[in-house]
């Protein structure tokens, strides 16, 4: 989810502490859980600052390690040891409970996204996207600040709040349930269509959609039920030679790759460079003409790759301002 909606989610999962008779009765500790439940709900995408050393290193890491099965142990003790130098009379085994329902509730809203995470790492380290809620929902959100204000006006925070995750839950799963139609429908339109990749948008019915079948690439929308073919694509094995071996041993390509479900390549010659292109498919912008997330290299002559670059693009002239700035960087 993005940030905003985790930390909405945090002050609610804060409401939700005066169940706990501890903080009811212990003033330190209810004064520190609000600090703790809001940074515990955060603390994951601290892997956000990873952006400042290149996209490559974002691509990789961002909602790995920091989301594993480790990390999520990991963090409420951090946050348990931070909390105790500035409330040292808090009670800290309370602390840390909430603080790793905080961490929990965290990565487990955030594996109903397309972008998904590394939640089961180090047991697999597959990418977990069940591709039903958007990164950012209105429901989700607008039921939370609703929540505050109710809070304010009645003072009834574990009454309010229960009640919101309530139908959060019932929310939740309608979500995956309508998620697995759409798959459904996209598998009935396309004849053998596999590993289909929907996208959900803010409005319930509609998805973005890429899948594939056994020759074919498929890009389109999915609007209430209503399956619109934007793109095909023939699909063409990677070919087994030099530019492309040396293209994926590059840094920023090999991420693209990690990351990338579906995608499909471009290689085209200009100026005595070799521009090997990887296209994510399940990115196209509302104008329906351009792929934004791609990974590219420009290879000159004697096998050697000159620049590259991968990440999020909105327009050709700034990749290739992009791979122009790379290029004096290798």
């Amino acid at each position: 989810m993005d940030t905003g909606t985790h930390v909405v989610m945090g002050i609610g999962l804060y409401a939700l502490t005066s169940v706990d008779p501890v903080v009811t009765t212990h003033a330190a500790t209810d004064n520190a859980l609000l600090f703790a439940t809001i940074a515990a709900s955060v603390i994951p995408d601290i892997d956000t600052v990873l952006k400042a050393k290149d996209n490559a290193t974002y691509i990789r890491n961002h909602r790995g390690a920091t989301h594993s099965i480790p990390a999520t142990c990991l963090w409420p003790i951090v946050l348990t040891g931070v909390i105790q130098t500035f409330f040292p009379e808090a009670n800290l085994f309370h602390i840390w409970i909430w603080s790793f329902l905080g961490v929990f509730l965290h990565v487990f809203v955030d594996i109903f996204n397309a972008y998904g995470t590394q939640a089961l790492r180090p047991l697999t380290y597959k990418w977990i996207a069940l591709e039903s809620i958007n990164i950012f929902d209105p429901l989700i959100f607008g039921l939370h600040i609703a929540g505050f204000v109710l809070w304010y006006l009645f003072a009834a925070p574990v009454v309010i709040f229960l009640t919101i995750y309530a139908i959060l839950i019932i929310y939740y799963i309608w979500r995956i349930i309508a998620r697995r139609r759409a798959e459904h429908q996209v598998q009935s339109t396309i004849n053998g269509a596999l590993n289909v990749h929907l996208s959900p948008t803010i409005h319930w019915t509609q998805y973005h959609m890429a899948a594939q079948s056994e020759d074919q690439y498929f890009v389109g929308e999915l609007n209430r039920g209503k399956l619109t073919i934007i793109d095909t694509f023939d699909r063409k094995p990677i070919p087994e030679n030099d530019l492309f071996h040396l293209a994926e041993q590059d840094e920023n390509i090999a991420a693209f790759q990690s990351f990338s479900p579906i995608y499909r390549w471009e290689w085209a010659k200009k100026n005595n460079l070799h521009e090997i292109r990887f296209i994510d498919l399940r990115y196209l912008t509302n104008n329906g003409k351009h792929y934004p997330f791609v990974a590219i290299a420009h290879i000159n002559e004697d096998h050697g790759v000159i620049a590259s670059y991968t990440g999020w693009v909105y327009s050709e002239a700034k990749l290739q301002k992009k791979l122009n700035q790379t290029a004096h960087q290798v």
